[in-house]
């Protein structure tokens, strides 16, 4: 496989998790206080579960080419790549795996949402620019 098409399915993996994530922003993380009290605790534990299936694998083929474009060349879109991406992954694992996990039904909606948008936004600027960046590069090569 040639730069140009890694860097193809870097763009199409950027993409997309650009989008899932203001999905989640915008749409599933405020969404949760339309659920009861009861429900709430029983949707979640779905909720991660589905949207693991869908972000795991994105996430872990994004580092693989973004690994497999530092291998082939150091340059700066490379090196600032993979650093956006380790940044996002300990965000992910250290930040909001936990904060899932601690989610318990007794907790009011908005405590629940508001934790999770307002710490969301990190990763939202992060997966965002980092599509910006990789798109960047795309047009001027």
């Amino acid at each position: 496989m040639d730069s140009m098409e890694l860097h193809t399915i870097r763009l199409l993996l950027d993409f997309g998790l650009m989008v899932l994530i203001w999905i989640v922003q915008l749409v599933i993380y405020p969404g949760l206080c339309h659920y009861g009290q009861n429900e709430l605790g029983d949707w979640h534990k779905k909720y991660t579960g589905r949207i693991g299936v869908i972000v795991g694998p994105l996430m872990i083929l994004q580092l693989i080419v973004a690994s497999s474009q530092l291998f082939l060349q150091q340059g700066v879109y490379e090196i600032t790549s993979i650093l956006f991406i380790l940044a996002l992954w300990l965000l992910t694992f250290l930040i909001f795996v936990p904060l899932h996990n601690a989610i318990k039904p007794s907790e009011s909606c908005d405590q629940i949402t508001g934790n999770l948008v307002s710490r969301n936004w990190g990763r939202t600027i992060l997966w965002s620019v980092l599509f910006i960046i990789t798109l960047l590069v795309e047009i001027l090569d």
